[in-house]
């Protein structure tokens, strides 16, 4: 079964119904249907919480997270271990640190497709299997 690792990019490209945000949709519903898992990293849970609260305040923040939190996404840690291993894939592909969660996460196992709306992800192309969003 497919793994899609999803980065703060492609969620609020999803929230904010951008280019790309039906792919992300899809994704959500294969999901909720079993068809595939979803995951997300808690850093890229942080920096969505960041986006919507800077954007629409604390009250909307809570309800978003609440909403997505709804769909039954993996929330995954960031823990010493990962902390370590995505330290090394920024200094290697020269991204920044919380992106390199993500790759980190997608590189964690097989079957895992990374999907974002990022391309500073392009460095990672030979570390893990990235879907990428469509530009704006």
């Amino acid at each position: 079964m497919v793994k899609y690792v999803l980065d703060s990019s492609a969620i609020l490209r999803y929230l904010d119904g951008g280019v790309g945000s039906g792919r992300v949709a899809e994704i959500i519903k294969d999901h909720m249907a079993g068809r595939c898992e979803a995951v997300i990293c808690s850093l890229h849970w942080g920096e969505i919480a960041g986006q919507i609260f800077k954007r629409r305040g604390a009250p909307a923040m809570e309800l978003v997270l609440s909403r997505l939190e709804a769909f039954g996404f993996e929330f995954v840690p960031a823990s010493a271990d990962r902390a370590v291993r995505a330290a090394l894939i920024k200094l290697k592909r020269q991204i920044p640190y919380v992106d390199a969660f993500g790759v980190e996460l997608a590189a964690d196992g097989p079957g895992r497709v990374f999907v974002t709306a990022d391309f500073d992800f392009k460095p990672a192309i030979h570390d893990v299997k990235i879907e990428f969003l469509p530009a704006k």
